[in-house]
């Protein structure tokens, strides 16, 4: 079999959908206490969203996500796979020798695969927080208004993903769709050097030798614990981003990555960097544990063996 290799796309779609599913609600909480207002601790979150929004609440914004996510993960695993078995097989110059992973190629290619994850991925989160974020009362969340905002009141800014879609380019252009996108480089990069790494070394730790395929349970708890590193490391820069991104549902607070940084320290203290940090974490093994396990074994079902190689 060649180096570049299309299952690791598909498997990948797979693996994104279950995790999209599995993590949304924990995801929701995360964006409204890192962008929102009086929300307090997470399971005051959770109880508030409740309150207001019943159920339904914890998967808003979930339709668009669940389309793009797959395919945006799909690309993602299917770069660093492809990426990390060519330069295997540069190095080793024999097919056989791909499997033999070392430290600099899983960098690189996980380097690669945290930048193309951002050029898909940016306006998928956008849209997401956005619709995420339009129920936070506006009132709570600052004074100096658009007039836009005060004309609109409690009623929601977007009718759903295609009309957010239209009405961010109509208003903000088609760089409105990047916003925040300078802040997500630098959560993705090291944040996917942190995720898969963990994960091919603790898998291969965990799994017993006599295993010639993928052990479900191995996988799921490196992946999951890949998961929890990842985002609780990420966290700092991921509320950087979501705040970022949320500017502009009602009001526009920040001309850049450097001056959010600037105005949340100085308003909030240190500690808010870290603010959504538990839900991050927690959330993290699930959808992490679901990723990998999504995507080890249907790429086990696609090959139709028992020999499927790690991402």
């Amino acid at each position: 079999m060649g180096s570049f290799q299309l299952e690791d796309f598909a498997a990948g779609w797979i693996g994104g959908a279950a995790s999209v599913i599995i993590g949304h609600p924990l995801d929701t909480v995360k964006t409204r206490l890192q962008a929102g207002v009086n929300y307090g601790n997470t399971l005051s979150c959770i109880r508030t969203v409740y309150r207001r929004e019943s159920v339904f609440g914890f998967f808003k914004g979930m339709s668009f996500p669940l389309a793009s996510i797959a395919v945006y993960n799909s690309v993602v695993f299917g770069v660093f796979s492809n990426t990390q078995r060519f330069l295997s097989q540069h190095h080793c110059r024999e097919p056989e020798a791909s499997r033999s992973r070392t430290l600099s190629d899983l960098l690189l290619a996980s380097m690669v695969a945290g930048v193309v994850s951002v050029g898909l991925g940016a306006p998928v989160d956008l849209i997401k927080i956005r619709l995420q974020m339009q129920t936070q009362p506006f009132r709570e969340a600052n004074l100096a208004l658009k007039p836009r905002a005060v004309a609109l009141g409690k009623q929601p800014v977007y009718q759903g993903p295609v009309h957010c879609i239209a009405t961010i380019v109509r208003t903000e252009g088609l760089a409105g769709m990047y916003r925040g996108v300078g802040a997500m480089l630098l959560r993705d990069v090291p944040g996917y050097c942190l995720y898969f790494i963990p994960y091919v070394f603790l898998n291969d730790w965990i799994t017993p030798e006599a295993c010639t395929g993928p052990n479900p349970c191995a996988v799921w708890l490196a992946g999951g614990m890949a998961g929890a590193i990842s985002w609780g490391t990420a966290t700092p820069m991921d509320v950087v981003k979501s705040r970022l991104q949320a500017d502009g549902v009602y009001l526009n607070k920040y001309k850049g990555v450097l001056d959010c940084i600037s105005q949340s320290y100085q308003k909030e203290g240190l500690k808010v960097f870290f603010r959504g940090i538990t839900v991050n974490a927690v959330r993290g093994f699930p959808m992490s544990a679901a990723m990998f396990l999504g995507y080890e074994l249907s790429l086990q079902a696609i090959r139709g063996d028992h020999t499927v190689t790690n991402p």
